[in-house]
C-alpha cells in the first residue's frame, strides 16, 4: 500500500505545471476508469453513458472555483469538488473514453482539454471557454454535441454577455491587460451570434423531446449574463429533471421537482438551451 501510495505521488509530481490534480483526486479518477472499464460500453449511446456515470457522482461536494489557480493556466483536474460546469466536463470526457475504448489517466487528461479550451489546447487563461454559451458554441463546433433548441421549438435568445470585463475585480487573472482585453473580444463575438432559448413557461409542453443525458444550459433574465446553470436532463416518472452540481444543497443531485417547477420559482431563471451529445 506505501509503495502505491509513493507511485501516485511522483505519477501527480511529473503531471507539469500544465495540469494540477491532487492524489485524491487522481485515485478517484482511476477507480472510474477502472469502474467504466469493466462494462461492455462501445455500443451505448454516449448519453446512456453519461447518465450512468454522471450519476456514479452523485453527493460530491459542490465547490467552486476550482479552477481559478494563481500563475499560469493548468488543466485542473478535480474529481473532489465540483461545480456545474466542471461536473458536466468530467461526466462527457469519462463518457467519451468509455465509447472510445480508451481508459488511461493521460487519455481523460486530453479529452477534458478537448472540451475546456477554445480550439481544444491550453493555450493560456483567455483559451478557457469562460461564458457557457461560447462553451456550447465551441464544443458544438467540434462535433461534440449539436445544439437542437430551435430544433425542438426554441425562440431566438438575445445574448450580449459582460459581466466579466465589467467586474474584473472578481477575476483575478483579468489584472492581466492582455486577458481582460481577450475576454472583451470573446463577449463581442458572443453577441453577434444566433442563440436560441425555450422559455420556462413552454419547458413542460416540449419536454419530450428532451432525453436523458441531454445538455441543459439555464439561461437568464440578467442582461450581462449568458447562463446562469447547467446540468444534464434525467428522466424520472415520465418527467425530466436536472442532474446537476447544486449551489443550493452543495452536492451533485438530481432535483426533486421536474425541470419546469425547477425553474418556475426562480425570477431570474428565463429558460433553457438543449443540446444533444454526438457519439465518436
Amino acid at each position: 500500500m506505501f509503495r502505491c501510495t509513493i507511485l501516485f505521488f511522483f505519477l501527480s509530481l511529473t503531471l507539469q505545471a500544465q495540469t494540477s490534480c491532487s492524489l485524491e483526486s487522481r485515485q478517484k479518477l482511476e477507480k472510474e476508469l477502472t469502474k467504466i472499464s469493466t462494462k461492455q460500453s462501445s455500443d451505448r449511446t454516449i448519453q446512456d453513458l453519461a447518465v450512468e456515470i454522471g450519476k456514479d457522482f452523485l453527493a460530491t461536494p459542490y465547490v467552486e472555483k476550482t479552477l481559478e489557480l494563481p500563475g499560469e493556466e493548468q488543466l485542473v483536474i478535480n474529481l473532489m469538488g465540483v461545480d456545474c460546469t466542471t461536473y458536466l466536463e468530467t461526466v462527457i470526457a469519462l463518457a467519451r473514453l468509455a465509447q472510445n475504448g480508451d481508459y488511461t489517466f493521460q487519455a481523460f487528461e486530453k479529452e477534458l482539454e478537448l472540451i475546456r479550451y477554445r480550439r481544444g489546447k491550453n493555450e493560456g487563461y483567455s483559451s478557457r471557454l469562460h461564458y457557457f454559451s461560447d462553451w456550447m458554441y465551441a464544443n458544438g463546433e467540434k462535433g461534440l454535441f449539436q445544439d437542437i433548441t430551435e430544433e425542438i421549438g426554441g425562440i431566438p435568445y438575445s445574448n450580449t454577455p459582460s459581466f466579466m470585463s465589467e467586474n474584473p475585480q472578481f477575476y483575478p487573472q483579468l489584472a492581466d491587460p492582455k486577458n481582460l482585453a481577450a475576454i472583451k473580444v470573446t463577449e463581442a463575438e458572443i453577441g453577434k451570434r444566433n442563440y436560441f432559448f425555450i422559455p420556462k413557461e413552454k419547458i413542460s409542453s416540449l419536454e419530450d423531446s428532451i432525453q436523458s443525458g441531454d445538455i441543459i444550459a439555464i439561461t437568464t433574465s440578467i442582461p450581462n449574463l449568458d447562463m446562469v446553470h447547467v446540468g444534464f436532463a434525467f428522466e424520472k416518472n415520465g418527467r425530466i429533471h436536472l442532474m446537476h452540481a447544486s449551489s443550493k444543497n452543495a452536492e451533485v443531485e438530481i432535483s426533486q421537482m421536474p425541470l419546469h417547477d425547477y425553474l418556475s420559482g426562480n425570477k431570474s431563471q428565463s429558460g433553457i438551451m438543449v443540446s444533444r451529445l454526438s457519439g465518436q
